[in-house]
């Protein structure tokens, strides 16, 4: 019996919808194993409509295909399933195995002739404009929701996702919309360090409930707070590749308070925008603000 690993992979929801789910594609190639006689001795899987990125799974195959000589076969469904570009086609052809392409009732490997690996080329060729066409058209819905008023991507802490004129709007979080109210108006105030700002709201009990609520904001640190208090998504509007849009949600402080506290932000950071953090701001409130005018010459 002939020794081979499968991979499957699914790179959207709809994918799964439309019966290219994992567990469809491993019983396929299940069945397939069964009837020519090979032994599956491994499994890998690539699901990228999960949370975490990059393909995992395909790494780790090559990985065990390298250490294990004696495995020379690869069973998957299609062509688009195992190469995203061909640069994976390179590495594939590399290791000196079989690839068996189950619906396509085809198998590429050292032994296949030139016309077959030609042929073959091109779906690599033709999977990679499908994957560079996807982004594309993944990129302009972006563009246009971001163009409609709505943040493309997940809101900050203090907002949460809901459906609005169809489509996932960022709508006030009452469980923790007063972290960040409260961050804009104690740093406004100019007795807090960042640090002590971090200290303080977790003193006040303010970041109870964010995580897993917000999974995003599992701890609260003086660059999470920096991002906090830089990010224009508080007063109305959202930043999103690097222009500035207007939002339709809903503000939670007012513009003149953000501008206030972009002005003290902006007076502690260094040339290079890096944040110079001043721990001991509580004690000397007014240093750098004030001179004294009897020390001049």
């Amino acid at each position: 019996m002939k020794e081979a690993i499968i991979y499957v992979r699914v790179s959207s929801k709809e994918q799964k919808q439309e019966g290219y789910s994992i567990p469809a594609q491993k019983k396929l190639l299940a069945d397939f194993a069964k009837a020519n006689d090979f032994k599956i001795v491994k499994e890998f899987e690539d699901d990228e409509t999960a949370k975490s990125a990059g393909r995992t799974g395909f790494g780790q195959m090559i990985e065990y295909v390298k250490a294990n000589k004696d495995v020379k076969n690869i069973l998957v469904e299609k062509t688009d399933r195992l190469y995203r570009n061909f640069k994976d086609y390179v590495i594939i052809d590399e290791l000196d195995v079989t690839v068996f392409l189950v619906k396509e009732n085809e198998q590429i490997g050292k032994a296949a002739s030139s016309h077959q690996k030609f042929m073959h080329g091109i779906k690599v060729l033709m999977a990679k404009n499908y994957v560079d066409n996807l982004s594309e058209e993944v990129k302009k819905g972006q563009r246009q929701k971001a163009d409609d008023g709505f943040f493309p991507g997940t809101p900050p802490v203090g907002y949460k996702l809901e459906k609005t004129e169809g489509k996932n709007a960022a709508v006030i979080d009452e469980i923790n919309k007063q972290l960040p109210i409260k961050m804009f108006e104690y740093y406004a105030t100019g007795l807090y360090s960042l640090l002590a700002l971090v200290a303080k709201v977790k003193a006040e009990g303010l970041m109870s409930g964010i995580y897993p609520h917000h999974s995003k904001m599992k701890i609260l640190t003086k660059a999470s707070a920096h991002r906090i208090l830089r990010n224009p998504f508080y007063y109305g509007d959202f930043m999103w590749n690097k222009k500035i849009y207007k939002g339709k949600h809903q503000p939670l402080i007012a513009k003149e308070l953000w501008n206030k506290v972009q002005t003290m932000l902006s007076r502690y950071e260094n040339k290079s925008g890096a944040y110079k953090f001043r721990d001991n701001i509580a004690l000397f409130p007014f240093k750098r603000l004030l001179k004294c005018g009897g020390m001049r010459p």
